[in-house]
């Protein structure tokens, strides 16, 4: 991999990928997109003290990586042996998968351009949860022995989702501030996620089989603290400190603003000047 969009050329592509005025172009694009992309290049090693420092720059994004998923990640899992128990032989179980898969690309990237669109994060972030509360409450409410293509509307509905992880890894890398601090918590933020399939697997059991009542119980009970105290709750994190810190900076005059530039030693979203999306 080339080190930048200047450093192209090499023995066997001597004429590299750009011309001058389009390598021109590519890094002010990308400066102008975020200027902390000029601190580091792919051929620079993380020291174990700027690895430290990027952790401490913790974003609380973070903590949504490891709850959002749960509600819908339990019944995507128990999908295929919950038709069979409903009496769907295995070749319809297989056909009867596909229906929510494609539906739930379509909404993810439905999901994702909206929130482009309107340049809001936390809220509609949020929309996987409220899509999968009614289903999961009737899903609770199906009765033992439901009817089975009933069933397999409401799961079908359910696990066509909006999926947020690719609006929420976008979330976290903009609020890292820099480099190192994003690919730190890009890192973090997948595990936290990984561990939230961990959890997931171990909310339907085996003595609350096959109608998991119990089960939907505990994952309506997650669903609505991620729509009505996780989400709402960053949305007023990140608010608040871009406040304070939108208080502190716009006290400064021009002076100390520039003064500040040159001898501050925060970096990434530590800086005065660094605001949070959300």
């Amino acid at each position: 991999m080339p080190p930048s969009p200047t450093q192209t050329k090499t023995w066997f592509r001597p004429k590299g990928w750009f011309t001058e005025r389009e390598e021109t172009i590519a890094v002010s694009r990308i400066l102008r997109d975020d200027r902390t992309k000029g601190d580091m290049h792919n051929r620079e090693g993380l020291t174990l003290k700027r690895l430290w420092v990027a952790r401490h720059h913790f974003d609380e994004v973070l903590n949504s990586g490891l709850m959002f998923s749960i509600p819908t990640s339990t019944p995507s899992t128990y999908l295929s042996l919950s038709l069979r128990n409903t009496g769907f032989n295995t070749f319809q179980t297989n056909l009867l998968t596909i229906p929510s898969s494609v539906a739930g690309m379509i909404t993810m990237f439905a999901i994702t351009l909206l929130s482009e669109t309107v340049n809001e994060r936390s809220f509609v972030a949020m929309m996987e949860d409220v899509w999968a509360l009614p289903f999961l409450i009737a899903l609770y409410a199906l009765p033992k022995n439901p009817n089975q293509w009933k069933f397999f509307a409401l799961a079908s509905g359910l696990l066509s989702y909006p999926y947020t992880h690719p609006i929420q890894v976008g979330w976290c890398s903009r609020n890292s501030g820099a480099v190192a601090s994003r690919t730190v918590n890009a890192s973090v933020y997948d595990m936290f996620v990984q561990a939230s399939a961990v959890i997931a697997a171990q909310i339907y059991r085996k003595d609350d089989a096959p109608r998991y009542r119990r089960g939907n119980a505990v994952l309506i009970a997650i669903t609505c603290f991620n729509i009505f105290i996780m989400y709402p709750g960053i949305k007023i994190y990140y608010v608040w400190r871009n406040k304070q810190r939108a208080k502190i900076w716009d006290a400064m005059t021009p002076e100390e603003k520039s003064r500040y530039f040159s001898t501050t030693k925060d970096v990434g979203n530590r800086r005065l000047d660094f605001r949070f999306a959300h």
